[in-house]
C-alpha cells in the first residue's frame, strides 16, 4: 500500500525548501460552502497555492482524484508536457450533482517523484 502524504500548515514549517516541498505536492480544494440537491456543482482542485510544481518528462503530477468520503467522485489524467514544461499550479474543475446532506470532498494528486498527495476534508453542506 503506498503512503499517502498529507498536508502540513506550512506556517509551522521552518525550512523554506520544505514549505516548498509540502505545498507544491498539495492539493487544495476551492469550492462554495453550500450546494443545491441534484444541481451541478463546480469543485475546483489546484496543486500548490503559494508554490508551483514542474511538469518535466520525470516529474510532474500524473492526476488528480476527487472523493465524497471514500467514493471516487471524478479524476482527471495528466501527460508530462501537459502544461508546456514550465512550473505551473495543475489545476482542474470538476462539475459533480450532489444528492446527499452533506459532502466530505478530498482531493488526491499523484506526483510521478514523490507519490501520492492528500488535501485537507472540505465539509459542504447540500441544500434541498
Amino acid at each position: 500500500m503506498p503512503t499517502i502524504n498529507k498536508y502540513v500548515d506550512i506556517d509551522t514549517v521552518e525550512r523554506e525548501a520544505k514549505k516548498d516541498y509540502i505545498d507544491r505536492h498539495s492539493p487544495f480544494i476551492h469550492c462554495d460552502a453550500e450546494a443545491k440537491k441534484g444541481e451541478i456543482f463546480a469543485v475546483t482542485v489546484k496543486m500548490g497555492e503559494e508554490y508551483t510544481h514542474p511538469d518535466d518528462f520525470d516529474h510532474y503530477i500524473a492526476n488528480i482524484a476527487l472523493y465524497n468520503g471514500e467514493t471516487l467522485l471524478a479524476r482527471a489524467d495528466f501527460v508530462a508536457g501537459t502544461l508546456g514544461n514550465e512550473k505551473s499550479h495543475t489545476t482542474v474543475t470538476f462539475n459533480i450533482r450532489p444528492m446527499g446532506k452533506k459532502l466530505n470532498l478530498t482531493a488526491q494528486a499523484y506526483c510521478t517523484k514523490h507519490g501520492i498527495w492528500e488535501s485537507t476534508p472540505v465539509e459542504v453542506a447540500v441544500a434541498e
